[in-house]
């Protein structure tokens, strides 16, 4: 490949081709990117996931992990998503355990860093698929294409759409994955390393592969997908197939196709073999794992999947898939959340969207053309690669071999982007080889991973909150009945807001901002409010009260004690201070306490019908333990 290299000698400098500087290039600037949304809060799906999962807590046995999903359902309920993420769980109960407690900084430095060291992987996986595999009589491997390999990992380092999944914490399962997939296809790479003959491989680097796609598929479900990069890999860079000459043999009904040396090879056709029967052992192992079948989604959530008509489902999926490759060519138009309406069903071939599907299909006919008819050789097997890197760690997001709880997700483009700038990478390379301003070209090549950082960074600052990332999905997708609603709460936060900012001793205005943050599970946003409300009116029960609550919701049981003792104090006669305060009790398994607070609370005010109810848990619980201990 050093004629690709070569017409990319006016973009990339040959100062940063040595491998250790390209990878501090690369990796510096996917750190840059993404840097911004280190100290953002827990938003969107983060709440459920991290917060709200009670497989990050220590009282949860680590057994548990292996028997929910991601949200912490257990995989035998019908209610499940069917999400077996047990390993990205396991990482990010690491994380609540070494920050003590629910800290944003630290997952989001986690994330930030992942993303760092997969783009300085993606060096080395480029340079394998645009250079080929070649190694030295000592076994190290050659960088034959220093320069595509480097301007690819930069466009995937600095691509936009990766923001969910670096500065979203639950985005951690696809940066997982993919670190797995990256480790798995490289380590198939390595079966080769010694190999003088050809057709020789080693089987423990083919069996460490497959180990480590049942590792990325316990982050992600689309890690798996790696077993059938690997193979295409396989086939046509150490096979050296030539799909167009098969392609004609068929067509011709060619005698000679039986004499094909590649159909004859013993060694690849073993390792399709353990490649396909490992991939197939894994799925069913998943598959049983999960109990009750596939996951139930509703209407709201993928619609197109609920359509009647087939023609109708095939022309919507197709339409997404369209408006997926958009967002890689043109990542401007990016929203957290593409479901709830946000895109209306396509139901006739007279709607003008069509003409994007139709765009996409002459789009990919032509780069499939290329790829089987090129002249080239190189040019051929890129073209595959790159396409075969876009569309196989998407297939699980596709809908084809089962329904997805989604319409288009940002967060299952991280892999396929790599494809994508493949793909790119090529294009830029023609276009400087037939031009003759290459200058202009790589100015403009410059141009475009310059204003993608810049995208990077004002997303990230769009991610770390919840209040910015709904804002700035609102024009993008105002039809979402989710935008719609927490615009409404937006709305009442600023009108309190400004409440306190004319008159500071507003303590309903304070008390309701609490709540509302509360209750729409931005607990960090609450309880520095709620801090900021008892500086400024410090002998407020009621502020007390409700910054109690929030604080024991994210397990600060002491300083929520204190704080409930204190308002209780105040406000001896407020049933419901005495019932919250026996609800953190029985959390925190002060079972006598919480049973004296509970009777008081009845005392006040025998009519609490959740008062009653905890109660009466609280006594069968402590009934039990009394059989236990005769």
């Amino acid at each position: 490949m050093a004629e690709l290299d070569t017409d990319l000698d006016h973009i990339i400098p040959s100062s940063v081709l040595p491998p250790f500087w390209a990878k501090l290039v690369v990796g510096f600037v996917s750190l840059v990117c993404f840097a911004r949304s280190y100290d953002g809060d827990f938003v969107f799906d983060d709440s459920e996931a991290i917060v709200n999962n009670k497989d990050l807590r220590a009282e949860t046995p680590l057994g548990d992990l292996w028997h929910h999903d991601f949200w912490g359902s257990r995989l035998s309920s019908n209610t499940s998503h069917k999400s077996y993420r047990p390993l990205t769980v396991l990482t990010f109960r690491i994380n609540y355990y070494l920050s003590g407690g629910f800290h944003p900084v630290s997952f989001h430095v986690v994330n930030i860093l992942l993303h760092g060291g997969i783009s300085v992987l993606m060096v080395d996986v480029f340079s394998v698929l645009f250079g080929g595999l070649q190694y030295t009589s000592k076994g190290r491997r050659l960088n034959l294409a220093p320069r595509s390999s480097l301007l690819a990992a930069l466009l995937f380092a600095v691509h936009p759409v990766h923001t969910e999944c670096v500065a979203g914490v639950v985005g951690r399962a696809d940066l997982l994955g993919a670190l797995f997939f990256l480790l798995s296809f490289l380590g198939y790479c390595k079966a080769f390393r010694e190999s003088n003959k050809e057709g020789t491989h080693s089987t423990f680097w083919v069996l460490l592969s497959i180990l480590l796609g049942a590792v990325a598929m316990l982050c992600k479900e689309q890690g798996i997908t790696v077993l059938g990069l690997n193979a295409v890999f396989d086939i046509l860079v150490i096979g050296k197939l030539n799909v167009l000459e098969i392609v004609q043999k068929v067509l011709h009904k060619d005698k000679s196709l039986e004499n094909i040396s590649v159909l004859r090879n013993g060694g690849l056709l073993f390792r399709i073999t353990l490649l396909a029967s490992g991939g197939a052992g894994v799925l069913f192992v998943r598959w049983r794992i999960m109990g009750t079948g596939p996951p139930a989604f509703t209407e709201v959530d993928n619609p197109a999947s609920f359509a009647d008509s087939a023609l109708v489902r095939a022309i919507n999926y197709n339409y997404y898939y369209s408006l997926n490759a958009w967002l890689l060519l043109c990542p401007w138009w990016l929203c957290f959340d593409w479901s709830m309406g946000c895109i209306p069903l396509i139901k006739s071939v007279g709607d003008w969207r069509v003409i994007a599907l139709a765009a996409l299909w002459i789009c990919l006919i032509g780069l499939i053309r290329q790829a089987l008819c090129s002249e080239d050789s190189h040019r051929r097997r890129i073209l595959t690669l790159g396409l075969g890197f876009l569309i196989i760690p998407f297939l699980p997001a596709s809908n084809l071999f089962f329904r997805v709880g989604f319409v288009v997700a940002e967060r299952v483009l991280y892999l396929p982007s790599a494809g994508y700038c493949m793909l790119l990478t090529l294009g830029f390379g023609a276009l400087s080889k037939h031009t003759r301003k290459k200058k202009l070209i790589g100015a403009f090549v410059l141009g475009i991973l310059f204003i993608n950082m810049l995208r990077c960074v004002t997303r990230s600052c769009e991610w770390r909150s919840e209040e910015r990332l709904f804002r700035s999905a609102l024009s993008v997708c105002p039809l979402n009945a989710k935008y719609a609603d927490l615009n409404r709460h937006v709305d009442a936060l600023n009108a309190w807001r400004n409440a306190t900012v004319l008159k500071p001793e507003h303590s309903l205005a304070w008390n309701n901002m609490i709540i509302l943050l509360d209750n729409t599970g931005n607990l960090a946003q609450a309880e520095a409010v709620g801090r900021e409300a008892l500086e400024l009116i410090p002998n407020d029960h009621s502020l007390m009260f409700s910054l109690a609550n929030v604080l024991g919701k994210s397990q600060k049981y002491k300083e929520s004690e204190a704080l409930f003792l204190k308002a209780i104090k105040a406000h001896p006669n407020a049933a419901s201070y005495h019932g919250n305060l026996a609800v953190l009790y029985h959390r925190w398994g002060h079972l006598d306490l919480a049973k004296k607070h509970y009777e008081i609370s009845l005392q006040l005010d025998p009519s609490a019908s959740g008062t009653k109810e905890n109660y009466g848990l609280l006594r069968r619980k402590l009934e039990q333990m009394q059989k236990k201990d005769v």
